[in-house]
């Protein structure tokens, strides 16, 4: 690939804490709510079932149609809350 064409596509990647939207306006965390897990603001569906659903395989499609309250941009919002915790936390992986 030229070095041209690298660097643009290079451009469109976000670097570590950036994201295109504010996760925080879609996802809520309440005592009250799902034991306090992390859940999308006005609904009772923790984030990890989001997350979940994707690393299964369905598409944000599919998981509205299970989940209807939700919308593409909750489903993005969970993807942003996943990768700034990402950022925070190093698991230890097998060698």
């Amino acid at each position: 690939m030229p070095a041209r064409q690298t660097a643009t596509k290079r451009a469109g990647i976000l670097g570590a804490r950036e994201t295109r939207m504010r996760w925080q306006d879609y996802i809520s965390v309440d005592s009250t709510v799902a034991h306090g897990k992390a859940c999308i603001a006005g609904t009772r569906i923790p984030v990890a079932v989001v997350l979940a659903n994707l690393a299964a395989g369905l598409t944000p499609d599919e998981i509205i149609k299970s989940y209807p309250s939700l919308g593409l941009d909750a489903i993005q919002a969970a993807l942003a809350y996943a990768a700034d915790l990402a950022q925070e936390r190093i698991l230890g992986l097998p060698a």
